[in-house]
């Protein structure tokens, strides 16, 4: 086999090859045993039709284009690896001439990855916020488990912004009562904005027995997006206190017997907190500089998938899961089509292009992934995907991705070095010492999120 290859631009080639017709020898060959098995000849038993009897009957074509198809894939993959390429998807083949007893000659044409170059990135300095827990933050982490330990009782008076009201509702259209329009016994905490548009207004001030309408726009059900005349009818006030802030709170809201052991414990907790926020921080910023340090050239294919791949997981998976038309999706978001399908094609750009910048560094650095880190990081997308590990991993290996959760973890710790040869400055110009931090986990969190893009955290 004869093959040279012909580079379009810098991402995509095309492959001419040549094959003798000896090797296509063994295609031919289980071409004419696939043949055998369908067909029936008068006076040949199934799977015993001689070649040349084939031949006659159903043409010497039909033989030569069912072995040209089986030889391909191999012909092709052989050329691919003759010539050291890193194909990306699947390449567009023309046969160019097929001579029966003589040659067969195709091309192949196919996007590659692009040779990168990466500079020193020992270079990159960014600066991150500091970490810093003011009594502000503590006040509102202490007043946020004090929240979860709240009781409720009746009142008989008026209900008032933060209490809860059991309500009655109805919903008409146009004088119309809707089917999906009426909700009984429902408990609302005023203030919250979590039903209706209006709602406080309307039940603030109300007692147990009173009603009262308001106009609001139906945010689900059968009359989405119209004007409803809602009538409400409270049903019971019930007031929230709150615990007292002693050392008995303390005991029965953690495991320590004062309330300033739980204050220290939650100031600990929350400086936790702001590390592992500071650290995914530098991160996103170092990739961000160490991505506008390489030129990399886009594969325009590729990225063309990747953006109808997205848009299509945003229709019809994330939004389809919440009864969400696109349209609607962008309306929220005040975007127009063209804003959106801009905004996606530059995900893709940064998505692909932190894979490649970050594959590259995988390999110039010879980062390896171990078992214990790849077990880590199946561990922890079996969480997010609601999962048992042992299933998940089950899944994983049947579908063949195994390779893609190695490359996951690889290019985190790609990140990590980078992120570990930069200087990183906090806001106070002190230097962050990272080291303490589960770097390569929290990297490959990151690296993900550059790869998925914004709109999955919008849906």
């Amino acid at each position: 086999m004869k093959s040279a290859v012909e580079t379009l631009n810098p991402t995509r080639v095309r492959l001419t090859v040549e094959v003798p017709f000896e090797e296509l020898k063994p295609s031919l060959d289980a071409a004419y045993k696939k043949i055998n098995q369908q067909v029936t000849v008068k006076g040949f038993r199934q799977g015993k039709i001689p070649a040349r009897v084939i031949d006659q009957r159903f043409g010497r074509g039909a033989v030569l284009e069912e072995a040209v198809n089986d030889a391909l894939p191999k012909l092709y993959t052989e050329a691919v690896n003759e010539a050291e390429l890193n194909p990306l998807g699947q390449p567009e083949v023309d046969i160019t001439e097929l001579k029966d007893g003589e040659l067969l000659a195709f091309t192949a044409e196919v996007d590659i990855r692009p040779a990168l170059e990466i500079p020193d990135y020992s270079g990159i300095e960014v600066a991150v916020d500091a970490v810093e827990v003011t009594d502000e933050d503590l006040e509102k982490s202490v007043e946020q488990l004090r929240e979860r330990f709240a009781t409720t009782s009746p009142v008989e008076r008026a209900a008032a912004e933060g209490d809860i009201v059991t309500v009655d509702l109805e919903a008409k259209v146009e004088g119309e009562v809707l089917e999906d329009g009426v909700a009984s016994d429902v408990d609302y905490t005023i203030g919250s904005g979590q039903l209706l548009e209006g709602i406080d207004d309307a039940v603030t001030g109300l007692e147990a027995g009173g009603t009262a309408t308001f106009t609001s726009e139906l945010k689900g059900g059968s009359a989405e997006g119209k004007e409803a005349e809602i009538t409400v009818v409270v049903k019971a006030v019930k007031a929230r206190e709150l615990p007292e802030l002693d050392d008995d709170f303390a005991q029965m809201a953690s495991e320590f017997d004062t309330l300033d052991e739980l204050k220290a414990d939650s100031r600990k907790r929350l400086e936790r907190m702001k590390k592992f926020d500071q650290a995914t921080q530098a991160q996103e910023k170092v990739l961000e500089e160490l991505l506008k340090l390489v030129e990399v050239p886009m594969p325009e294919k590729l990225l063309a998938d990747e953006v109808n791949t997205r848009k299509h997981n945003l229709e019809h998976h994330q939004l389809g899961q919440i009864g969400m038309t696109l349209d609607k999706y962008l309306e929220m978001q005040g975007k127009s089509a063209e804003e959106f399908e801009a905004e996606l094609k530059e995900q893709a750009e940064k998505g692909i292009k932190t894979q490649f910048v970050l594959d590259e560094i995988v390999n110039k650095e010879k980062v390896s992934v171990g078992q214990e880190e790849l077990t880590e990081h199946l561990m922890r997308r079996a969480q997010s995907s609601g999962m048992a590990p042992d299933q998940f991993a089950q899944a994983v290996v049947e579908q063949g991705q195994v390779p893609m959760l190695v490359g996951e973890v690889a290019r985190g710790k790609a990140l990590a070095t980078v992120v570990e040869a930069a200087t990183v400055k906090d806001s106070n110009g002190e230097v962050v010492d990272l080291e303490d931090e589960d770097e390569t986990e929290t990297a490959v969190e990151t690296v993900e999120a550059a790869e998925a893009g914004d709109e999955k955290t919008e849906a």
